[in-house]
């Protein structure tokens, strides 16, 4: 009698996880997976607007943070904009007159970038020209449901794995103004 109540129990238990955790854990993974096409779509937007005008304006930037908001998720953006030096010294001669010497960048970051949009109150833009290169990274700061139960039954995610990240990059084609 003992025995078969013990059974009873375990497979009331193995059925309750097939019946409702398996299917949460399915539905918490389509979330992250919809999540994470939204927030490369939204930086993808935000990389292209900029590649096409040469500007970041604070417009722009709340729009990005309003976008990765819908997902419910809190998100850690970290930019890089690599700036051309053009001719930083004569070293060699090559065939177009324009451009002597070799082409070297050197980066400004999130930090330095949003010093710049808060100039003017709030309403400073970073300037871009032709040649130099946009990078913006997102990736989620908080827990989502789908890595919480992972980490219940798994123990194969830890607390700095992200599961939403999304990343891109781009050559500026517009000096802006």
């Amino acid at each position: 009698m003992g025995g078969e109540t013990l059974t009873t129990i375990v497979g009331i238990f193995l059925a309750a996880i097939l019946i409702f955790i398996f299917p949460m854990m399915s539905i918490a993974d389509r979330n992250d997976d919809i999540a994470q096409l939204s927030v490369q779509t939204a930086v993808s937007e935000f990389v292209n607007n900029v590649r096409k005008t040469g500007v970041i304006t604070n417009e722009n930037y709340d729009r990005l943070y309003a976008k990765l908001g819908t997902t419910g998720n809190t998100y850690d953006v970290l930019m890089e904009a690599q700036i051309l030096d053009e001719n930083p010294s004569k070293k060699y001669e090559s065939v177009d007159d324009d451009k002597l010497g070799e082409n070297i960048y050197y980066s400004e970051y999130t930090s330095q970038i949003e010093k710049a949009l808060e100039d003017n109150d709030g309403k400073g833009k970073y300037k871009l020209k032709s040649g130099d290169r946009i990078t913006v990274t997102v990736s989620n700061t908080n827990l989502t449901i789908a890595q919480t139960l992972k980490n219940f039954f798994y123990s194969l995610t830890g607390n700095n794995t992200y599961s939403i990240v999304a990343s891109q990059s781009g050559m500026v084609v517009v000096t802006g103004s």
